[in-house]
């Protein structure tokens, strides 16, 4: 049996790289809070099988958009296992519709920086209050999943990149203000990760593989991002903070 001392905080639970976060995590020895929109029956399974395999976990259903909703979910995340010793900021979504930059309508930009921007911000400072009037011995991070598209430009889904962007900085700028206090910040941009998200360019990615995409030239998985996660929360990297970790199959590399 793992020491189940340590807490985390998973955002985006219910599926895909959110779900295989927070497996990946429990496996490592902590205790989940599974965090999604509702609590329905995806967020359930996350729970039920890290509870089959030994572990602990509690399922909080709540929108991380909604910024006067974080003093209640991180209160009850907090209590749930007395403390949180990592925070991952995962839950996001992805534009409305892929077209034309010159079409993206402020609805969709708005939806989309509230909770993929704007909701990991306030999150993220609200955890972080409570990790510094709350001292511990034990490693503590914040691991914020942003893309590819921190860094590389998609004309089809311009708002997305631009939140992306954002998370990029976020991690820099936390990494700096909680330094002092043992909290090391952490940036993941994963690549084309094989999920619901990514399901509606699937012929296109399938056809840009088959012509060697990527020096890795497959699919990604949630587990290769989840695993990433865990080594960073695991304190593997103590000495680095704000760093972004490329989980993309070499995709970032440049090539001359």
């Amino acid at each position: 049996m793992v020491d189940q001392s340590r807490a985390a905080l998973v955002t985006g639970a219910g599926r895909g790289i959110g779900r295989a976060i927070a497996w990946a995590l429990a496996a490592d020895g902590f205790a989940i809070v599974a965090n999604d929109l509702h609590e329905g029956d995806d967020l359930a399974t996350t729970v039920a099988i890290i509870r089959e395999q030994g572990g602990k976990a509690v399922a909080v259903a709540a929108d991380v958009a909604d910024v006067d909703g974080h003093h209640k979910l991180v209160t009850r995340a907090w209590d749930a296992f007395g403390g949180i010793d990592c925070l991952v900021n995962n839950a996001g979504v992805s534009v409305a519709k892929r077209d034309d930059l010159l079409k993206v309508t402020p609805e969709s930009f708005d939806r989309l920086i509230d909770v993929d921007l704007r909701g990991p911000f306030f999150l993220t400072q609200e955890v972080a209050r409570r990790m510094v009037a709350a001292p511990g011995g034990r490693f503590r991070s914040i691991v914020t999943i942003s893309s590819a598209n921190a860094e590389m430009a998609s004309l089809d889904r311009g708002e997305y990149c631009i939140a992306k962007t954002g998370l990029s900085m976020m991690t820099q700028l936390f990494a700096l203000r909680l330094a002092a206090h043992g909290i090391n910040v952490y940036e993941i941009r994963p690549g084309v990760i094989e999920t619901a998200m990514t399901a509606v360019a699937k012929e296109r990615y399938e056809a840009r593989y088959a012509a060697g995409f990527t020096p890795i030239n497959r699919w990604g998985k949630p587990d290769d991002v989840a695993r990433a996660v865990a080594m960073l929360a695991s304190g593997a990297l103590a000495f680095s903070t704000g760093e972004a970790i490329h989980v993309d199959g070499g995709l970032s590399v440049r090539t001359l």
